[in-house]
């Protein structure tokens, strides 16, 4: 497993099943964001989920993270796996390398899902973002040190206050110890911000337009990714679904796991 080797990456559920079952985390996320969701599926699948490029503990190259790059990365996994055809779900950057695999390689995917995120251009999104991470003055002298500026400082960045805390929450989830005892970010920062810009930059609707797949689009009623234009847009393709998870903001997987897993059971008809 030549190409495998560069991911940090987990293979469960089902082995004698011939359902390929693949989750693709968000920006600054990793494999193991989905435990919950895919341990729903033991008994239904194969399931794969893995750090992508850039994240968690896989390998982090300097440059190569447009949604493209990404897409070329689940290709050659699910390949190395021997995975012909699989049901895809991606959450936030997630579902934009989701969306460019299915357009890609109509023939590997099922069925997709695509987790809040808008197939429109958001450079809006690109610049707060950017500005959160860039507030954040890493490394630390400690991991303690950081959970104190997330819990103050950071936290006076944001009106709203429910929002901030759950940034703050998931940004200190993401600091790790060094052999110095410094703490520092978990994944390579400059892939992060690349992975915004060249991201959030393509208006993917011409993918969503011509996908073969029985594609749904999944959102969080308290999030505002989706906007009243998208899924109107959406609703006027009849090869798409739309399903909105109420009490829940971008992280919908995570807010409301059991209607989520709920929602996938009855799309997969697993």
């Amino acid at each position: 497993m030549d190409y495998l080797q560069n991911f940090h990456y987990k293979v469960s559920g089902n082995f004698s099943s011939k359902n390929y079952l693949v989750f693709l985390h968000g920006l600054m996320g990793s494999g193991v964001n989905w435990n919950r969701i895919a341990k729903a599926f033991d008994g239904e699948a194969q399931i794969l989920t893995f750090d992508q490029r850039g994240h968690g503990r896989s390998f982090k190259p300097k440059s190569g993270y447009d949604p493209n790059d990404y897409a070329e990365d689940l290709k050659k996994i699910i390949d190395e796996l021997g995975w012909d055809k699989i049901n895809l779900v991606g959450h936030s950057m997630g579902g934009r390398n989701a969306l460019t695999f299915a357009g890609k390689y109509p023939e590997s995917v099922n069925q997709l899902v695509i987790e809040d995120i808008s197939p429109s251009i958001k450079l809006s999104s690109i610049d707060s973002m950017k500005t959160l991470i860039n507030s954040v003055p890493v490394p630390f002298t400690s991991k303690k040190a950081a959970s104190e500026f997330f819990n103050s400082d950071f936290l006076n960045q944001f009106k709203d206050k429910k929002r901030g805390q759950a940034v703050a929450q998931f940004f200190n989830m993401n600091m790790i110890e060094k052999s110095s005892g410094a703490a520092d970010w978990r994944f390579f920062k400059q892939g992060i911000l690349d992975s915004l810009e060249l991201g959030r930059r393509q208006d993917a609707w011409p993918i969503v337009s011509e996908l073969e797949a029985e594609t749904m689009f999944i959102y969080g009623d308290q999030s505002g990714e989706l906007s009243d234009e998208d899924l109107t847009k959406l609703s006027e393709l009849e090869h798409i679904k739309t399903r909105c998870i109420k009490d829940s903001g971008h992280w919908v997987h995570f807010e409301q796991a059991e209607e989520f897993i709920k929602v996938l059971k009855e799309f997969f008809a697993y």
